[in-house]
């Protein structure tokens, strides 16, 4: 079945703006974008009127705990962190998230269709992440990459978690530690594994040491919690010596370090942007950072750190690092195109282009502007989520089981 929405100010991100454009969708995916003059539409395709409005590939929340930390559930739907373990590797996101929790259906509002979901950031390794569609029938249903990075955390979070626990690590010399140790030990693991797969000889697998092992092999990225310049230093640091693929998240002072982290390729995930100074590692955030990083050269993604702030209100971040000097063209890229290239996902998501996924807003003019909002969220080319304007409200389609 055909979808076609036409007559709207297409937006694709990765290219040009189109007045009175088409997005033709079909089994999940986009067929084609271009002007109605370009796009042959089937004669039974549904039509969708956008006239008057702005149409954008869905937005893209790089560093969430949706689902793992339910909003409102309070201890019994936290299960972001599984503190037991400094080296957590072996834990999956995947296997805590509530894919029923209200955090999906106020995603949507926000016209985010994408979320990479992350374990916490008490452990030094936390685990592994995940990439969710924010509409799905079930736990199957909204998975669309499983294995996308590992998490890790820098600076005060670990080093307070077992400080209190009067365990390794207790200070930013002990977090560094278990980071060089573990992945020293991966490394051999590797090396005893391929030995004995050469040799046909029989090897327990160690599910630890094989994520990290991936990590070392470029497969999954490692996405790095930090904050403090210094931290970062020391992110990259390691990264250099071991090799693997580096993202930095929060990157809270990464600004102070900009012209380094440009130098050095590293792309940063920043946010949350708009929460008080809640512990000292944040003294320094402020709004300008994303201006400061983008016109460093940095490759730049915004994030909510949902429930930190809000997920719907990941657009708004962007508007108002637009008001503190961050271009609306990045800005965008922010939401879109950066965060996918970023986790290497740009393959599924992230623009308006043939072969992505169906994934598109349709919006009531320039979701830079607060004054609009999301009118209509299709995920996967199905109609998941529409304003309705007579009751002021959001309507999310059903996700649970129906009975015909």
């Amino acid at each position: 079945m055909y979808s076609a929405i036409t007559g709207g100010y297409v937006v694709p991100v990765d290219g040009d703006p189109i007045d009175g454009g088409t997005v033709l969708m079909s089994d999940g995916k986009i067929v084609a974008v271009g002007t109605e003059a370009d796009v042959d539409i089937p004669d039974e395709a549904r039509l969708i009127d956008a006239s008057g409005s702005w149409v954008l590939p869905g937005f893209i929340d790089a560093h969430a705990h949706l689902g793992v930390h339910e909003d409102g559930e309070g201890w019994s739907g936290n299960d972001t962190n599984e503190m037991t373990d400094p080296n957590g590797a072996r834990f999956r996101a995947l296997d805590g998230i509530d894919p029923y929790e209200v955090g999906f259906d106020d995603a949507l509002t926000g016209g985010i269709t994408s979320v990479v979901i992350k374990p916490g950031s008490g452990n030094p390794i936390g685990g592994q992440t995940v990439g969710v569609k924010t509409w799905g029938r079930n736990g199957f249903d909204i998975v669309f990459a499983e294995d996308v990075s590992v998490k890790s955390a820098l600076g005060e979070n670990p080093k307070r978690v077992y400080g209190e626990k009067d365990k390794t690590p207790s200070t930013r010399l002990g977090v560094a530690a278990v980071l060089r140790e573990a992945f020293t030990k991966a490394r051999n693991y590797a090396a005893q594994r391929d030995h004995a797969l050469a040799e046909g000889k029989p090897f327990d697998v160690d599910l630890t040491l094989e994520t990290l092992a991936r990590v070392l092999d470029g497969e999954l990225y490692w996405d790095q919690h930090v904050h403090r310049a210094d931290d970062i230093v020391t992110a990259i640091r390691l990264a250099e010596e071991f090799g693997y693929k580096l993202v930095l998240n929060h990157g809270t002072e990464a600004h102070l370090i900009a012209d380094l982290v440009a130098e050095r390729n590293i792309p940063v995930i920043l946010g949350p942007l708009f929460t008080s100074r809640v512990k000292v590692e944040v003294r320094h955030r402020t709004i300008r950072s994303a201006g400061i990083l983008a016109r460093a050269g940095v490759k730049l993604a915004i994030t909510t750190d949902h429930p930190v702030i809000p997920i719907n209100f990941l657009v708004y971040q962007a508007a108002l690092a637009v008001k503190e000097g961050l271009d609306t063209d990045t800005a965008l890229r922010a939401l879109t195109v950066n965060p996918a290239a970023i986790l290497g996902l740009q393959d599924r998501i992230g623009a308006l282009k043939p072969g992505l996924d169906g994934d598109v807003v349709i919006w009531s003019g320039d979701p830079l502007d607060v004054m609009n909002r999301a009118m209509r969220v299709f995920v996967r080319g199905r109609e998941v989520y529409h304003f309705d304007e007579a009751r002021g409200e959001g309507v999310v389609a059903e996700r649970r089981y129906q009975e015909s």
